[in-house]
C-alpha cells in the first residue's frame, strides 16, 4: 500500500518570511522522517507530498495514493487545517485522521465547546468576541481567560491571557483582535491542574491511552502554559503521569468530547480542572503534533508504555478499519 505524507514544513515558511509563532503549528523534518520511518517499518511505501500546494500539482498530474498520511496544519483563515481533507475528499482518496467538517469545528474553540455542552460535558462559561464593540457585553466574573478562538501550540497565549478586570480586559482583546485578525475567546478562569488525554481510534472503538498532566513552573508566565513556555517545556514544564480516580475522569470527559465532535484515528483532548477538581474541556488536538521527542502525544504515549511505532500503528490500525484499507 502507498501511503503520501502530506505536510506543512517550518522551514520552508521561514524562507518566504512568516515569523516563529504564525508556523509554530507546523512540523520540522525530523517529524516527518520519524513518520515515514516508522510507516516503512510497519511494511507500507510511502511518497513525501508536502503541503496542499504540492498535494495540488500531484493531483492534476493524475497521481494517487492509496491513502494519506494527513498532518497538514495549512496557514491561511479558519478552515486551514480543512484545506487538505477537502481536497482529499473531491479525489475520493481516504486520509488518516479527522475529516474536514471536525478540522473546521475543531479549529474554532468556541464552536467545539458549545458541541461538547451539548454531550453535558462541562466546560468554561465563554464569550467570543469578534471586534472591541462587543466587550462591555461580557458577563462573566473574573478572573478570566482570553486567547484566539483559532490559534494553536499556546498562539496569542502569554501571561497577559489572564485578566482580573475590565480595563486589562479590553486591553488584552485590542490586543489580540490587531495581532491575529480572528475573533478572541473569553472563558471563566479554571484555576485547578491541566492535563491532556491521548486517544486512538474512531467513534465507539475509540480508547484513551492514558492522561498526563502538566505542571508548568509558576515563576513562568505565571504557571500558564503560554506559547513561549511550549517552546521552553524542557526548562519550565514537568509531565506526571495522571492516575487514580483523576485518570478516571479525565478521560471520561475526554473520550466524552472525542466521539461528540467526531474525531478520528488518533489526537489529544485538553482539560483544566476548576477550583473544585472537576475536569473542564478545554480544547480537541485532532492532528496533535508528532514529533517523536517534543511533542505532547508521544510523549504521553511513551509514559505508557507505548513507544513511537505502536503510537503510529494504531493510528494506522484505526484508519484502515474506518476506510475498510488493509493496513496491517
Amino acid at each position: 500500500m502507498l501511503v503520501g505524507l502530506t505536510y506543512d514544513l517550518k522551514d520552508e515558511w521561514h524562507l518566504r518570511g512568516y515569523r516563529d509563532e504564525a508556523i509554530a503549528e507546523m512540523d520540522s523534518v525530523v517529524t516527518i522522517d520519524a513518520i515515514e520511518s516508522s510507516l516503512k517499518r510497519l511494511g507500507f511505501d510511502t511518497l513525501r507530498i508536502g503541503s496542499i500546494f504540492a498535494l495540488v500539482e500531484l493531483l492534476a498530474s493524475g497521481k494517487r495514493c492509496d491513502l494519506v498520511f494527513n498532518i497538514s496544519e495549512g496557514l491561511f483563515g479558519l478552515l486551514r487545517e480543512s484545506q487538505v481533507p477537502a481536497l482529499l475528499d473531491a479525489y475520493q482518496i481516504p486520509y488518516v485522521f479527522s475529516d474536514s467538517f471536525t478540522l473546521a469545528i475543531t479549529l474554532h474553540k468556541e464552536l467545539a465547546k458549545a458541541v461538547v455542552r451539548r454531550a453535558h460535558l462541562p466546560t468554561a462559561e465563554s464569550v467570543l468576541i469578534a471586534s472591541m464593540d462587543e466587550v462591555v457585553q461580557v458577563d462573566l466574573s473574573y478572573p478570566l481567560f482570553v486567547k484566539p478562538v483559532g490559534g494553536g501550540t499556546g498562539m496569542g497565549i502569554t501571561a497577559m491571557s489572564k485578566v482580573d478586570g475590565a480595563a486589562q480586559l479590553r486591553s488584552v482583546c485590542s490586543a489580540l483582535l490587531r495581532r491575529y485578525n480572528q475573533p478572541v475567546l473569553v472563558e471563566r478562569y479554571l484555576a485547578g491542574r491541566e492535563f491532556t488525554v491521548g486517544i486512538t481510534g474512531s467513534g465507539g472503538e475509540a480508547t484513551c491511552i492514558g492522561t498526563m498532566e502538566i505542571i508548568v513552573d509558576a515563576r513562568s508566565d505565571g504557571g500558564i502554559y503560554s506559547y513561549t513556555n511550549k517552546q521552553e517545556y524542557l526548562e519550565v514544564a514537568r509531565y506526571v503521569k495522571g492516575e487514580g480516580a483523576v485518570k478516571v475522569a479525565c478521560e471520561r470527559v475526554a473520550l466524552t468530547a472525542w466521539r461528540a465532535l467526531g474525531c478520528r484515528d488518533g489526537g489529544r483532548v485538553d482539560l483544566k480542572m476548576d477550583s473544585a477538581g472537576t475536569p473542564h474541556f478545554l480544547e480537541v488536538n485532532p492532528l496533535a503534533g508528532l514529533h517523536p521527542i517534543d511533542s505532547d502525544l508521544p510523549i504521553l504515549s511513551r509514559m505508557h508504555g507505548l513507544s513511537y511505532d505502536d503510537l503510529v500503528a494504531r493510528i494506522m490500525a484505526s484508519a484502515g478499519k474506518r476506510t475498510r484499507l488493509c493496513t496491517s
